[in-house]
């Protein structure tokens, strides 16, 4: 993509990104997602219903009478995006992309999470970890992020949450808010991953999808491309056995995706690519 192309890409990302965190997102990402701790804040005398565990026993002995911490939730948050760059997501069939949802997405979680003055890191991954981006506040720093999802190439095809999940726990000592943006195709299992890294941050999943991964068009004989390996092979979408099996197993992998999910105690939203994502957004904030 040339320079110039990706600078316009990234202007008109920026401003409809800008647009959505300012006006429908800013409130609702502020209260779905908590602070990492409480800090403390001051002291005060003791009331009815306090919890005695907040006492403050040196300033209780200085006065004589009960004094308890008054503590206020940390706001600044670490959000790390993980982001998949593997070959299936270069496919759409409806308005867009794949690829091209997740980085809208991306962008308004990023420009929602630096109006409440948190850090942004990213991790691409395909089966492998492609490129850590260590969290900073800023701008500058997001749009850097933007232009790097619009250019960037994966050396691999392939799709592994468990390797991005893992890297995810080694490399982030504090607690962090973690979304995984993906389709989810894994080759491997990642729910012992991901049941590890939500115990110790606090982990979206965000599956993204076209229709066509959902029910096969009755169009006759049709090639169709594995994005991940390559392999390629012709269909008959004529035969309606063909196309109930196609659904079943979608519906079938689906269910096994919300267990997953489920078992790992991770909130989760599914976005088709001819949906209105930010709809879909406010409705995983608002169950938060």
């Amino acid at each position: 993509m040339e320079t110039s192309e990706i600078i316009k890409k990234v202007r008109k990302i920026e401003i409809k990104a800008r647009g959505l965190s300012s006006n429908i997102f800013a409130g609702q990402y502020h209260s779905a997602f908590k602070g990492r701790g409480m800090a403390f804040s001051e002291v005060r005398e003791y009331q009815y219903g306090d919890d005695v565990r907040d006492i403050d026993w040196n300033v209780t002995a200085r006065f004589n009478k009960p004094y308890v911490k008054v503590f206020e939730e940390e706001r600044e948050l670490t959000v790390m995006l993980l982001i998949d760059v593997s070959g299936s997501l270069d496919f759409g069939t409806q308005r867009q992309m794949k690829r091209d949802m997740v980085t809208e997405i991306a962008a308004t979680l990023a420009f929602s999470a630096i109006q409440n003055n948190d850090k942004i890191g990213v991790i691409f991954f395909s089966d492998r970890v492609e490129k850590y981006i260590p969290p900073k506040k800023g701008r500058k720093h997001i749009l850097y992020i933007i232009r790097e999802m619009l250019d960037f190439h994966a050396e691999s095809r392939r799709t592994d949450v468990a390797q991005a999940v893992e890297f995810l726990t080694g490399v982030s000592k504090r607690r962090c808010t973690a979304f995984i943006m993906s389709d989810f195709y894994s080759r491997q299992s990642f729910e012992q991953q991901l049941t590890i890294a939500n115990r110790k941050h606090d982990v979206v999943a965000i599956q993204v999808y076209d229709k066509r991964a959902r029910e096969l068009p009755d169009v006759g004989l049709m090639k169709v491309v594995d994005a991940e390996t390559g392999f390629e092979q012709y269909i008959d979408t004529g035969s309606r056995r063909l196309r109930e099996a196609y659904r079943k197993q979608w519906l079938q992998r689906q269910q096994d995706l919300k267990e997953t999910f489920a078992k790992s105690n991770v909130d989760s939203v599914t976005i088709a690519t001819d949906e209105d994502y930010v709809k879909s957004m406010m409705g995983l904030f608002q169950r938060r």
